[in-house]
């Protein structure tokens, strides 16, 4: 089944919306270099979208903020081990490639370092020669397509040869791997995962199902694009990449029978969000999807899916922060963010937590 890209979300007729309006001051010791020893033992701060009204939680506390008849919408998209550190043949210089997409026929877009050696013709190789590459031609933007050579399966080399493509603000090499993934990942293909997700424990999400809650996956394959700073003054005049994405029946007939009965669409991650709102109807409702998305949110947008939303906290001027602050306002937003600064919360993919949602909790619920 196919289906077009859509189409960059641009709300035509607002205000003009400046990136600058989305900066705010973080120091550099709460960037999250490695990730707790317990998943669900990260910090929770809740956010009522419509009263700005906060409250400062665990991530294991979630329960308390959920409802029986509500659904999570899990991205189960897994990382792949796809940065891959060679030399260039002849010359033995270092030679790095990160894989982004994969266009077919053993062809993949990526970026390249160091870039001025890698030109169109250059040869790479890695792990003694197990896996070789050859650059095809520059994109547009600066990657390269590059084909590989190998005998046997190609997941299983980068599974040998491959390493975790940790974000650059991450300094240290991660002991376990598989702390960048999510318990439920399963379908391989992101450059970085859905960090969101991190925070969940199998225990935790046998626990909200045991309650009525529902849990239902997409797939969204993030690629670099989703990371990408905006550079335009205006922020509609960015363009967003596209990444591609997947909704099961099962998921869409959750989320449409959830809706119905009054329960809350609450999802996990942006990518969950894009995901979903990619493919909503005007009326919220979805049907079994895939293809391309490239749709940018940002204040002004209207959801048509999406109740609440479960993310992590995200660079300053970035797609992310204004997509959160599409769902809560941008001055909720930066509030919230800077008494999560002030209370030390730590920041980015192995960060703490944000809950946005219509429901803060009693106070006699825990903290």
């Amino acid at each position: 089944m196919g289906y077009p890209a859509i189409l960059l979300y641009r709300n035509r007729g607002a205000p003009a919306i400046k990136t600058a309006d989305f900066d705010f001051y973080l120091p550099e010791e709460l960037i999250a270099q490695t990730p707790l020893e317990r998943r669900d033992a990260s910090r929770l701060l809740v956010l009522d979208k419509n009263t700005g009204a906060r409250r400062h939680m665990h991530f294991y506390d979630l329960p308390a903020l959920l409802r029986p008849g509500d659904c999570l919408v899990l991205n189960d998209s897994r990382v792949l081990p796809a940065r891959l550190v060679g030399h260039r043949v002849p010359g033995g210089g270092a030679a790095e490639v990160l894989l982004l997409i994969d266009r077919g026929d053993k062809v993949w877009e990526c970026l390249v370092r160091p870039g001025r050696r890698l030109k169109p013709g250059a040869r790479i190789s890695f792990g003694d020669g197990a896996l070789t590459a050859e650059v095809l031609e520059v994109c547009e933007g600066g990657n390269r397509l590059v084909r590989f050579d190998y005998e046997g399966i190609f997941l299983e080399k980068l599974e040998q040869l491959g390493k975790m493509p940790l974000p650059p603000y991450i300094k240290q090499e991660l002991e376990d791997p598989e702390r960048y993934q999510t318990v439920y990942s399963r379908a391989v293909g992101s450059a970085a995962a859905p960090t969101a997700g991190l925070h969940f424990t199998r225990a935790l999400l046998e626990q909200v199902r045991e309650m009525g809650v529902k849990v239902c996956y997409v797939t969204l394959h993030v690629g670099l694009g989703t990371f990408r700073p905006v550079k335009e003054d205006e922020i509609t005049d960015h363009e967003m990449h596209a990444e591609y994405c997947m909704i099961p029946a099962e998921t869409a007939e959750t989320i449409n029978r959830t809706k119905q009965t009054g329960g809350r669409v609450i999802c996990v991650g942006t990518t969950s969000c894009r995901t979903i709102e990619s493919w909503a109807s005007e009326d919220g409702t979805l049907r079994e999807s895939a293809g391309w998305t490239n749709i940018f949110i940002y204040p002004g947008y209207r959801f048509k899916a999406l109740d609440g939303l479960i993310t992590n906290f995200h660079l300053p001027e970035s797609t992310l922060i204004m997509l959160v602050s599409a769902l809560a306002g941008r001055e909720q937003v930066l509030a919230a963010y800077q008494e999560a600064v002030e209370q030390r919360y730590r920041f980015f993919s192995f960060g703490d937590a944000m809950f946005i949602t219509d429901l803060i909790p009693r106070d006699d619920q825990p903290d």
